[in-house]
């Protein structure tokens, strides 16, 4: 479930991201030469702060381990 929640996350950040950048160039009143760069900035710091928010709130995905499980310690 965790997989939707990133992936939904990430089509509305890279829209809210585009949108940001449009209102950034229309206040400047042309593109930017670094339009790229910049995007990636914004991108980049809204994915990080609301991926953080999402494993708070659902919590690590359970460890797996490659160990069969006769040789996993026993509690």
């Amino acid at each position: 479930m965790a997989y939707l929640y990133y992936t939904v996350t990430a089509v509305l950040l890279y829209l809210l991201s585009d949108w940001i950048l449009n209102q950034i160039e229309q206040s400047v009143g042309k593109r930017l030469k670094y339009r790229s760069v910049v995007f990636f900035v914004i991108i980049m710091t809204l994915s990080l702060s609301s991926f953080e928010l999402i494993d708070r709130i659902v919590g690590e995905p359970p460890q797996t381990t490659d160990m069969p499980a006769e040789t996993l310690p026993t509690k």
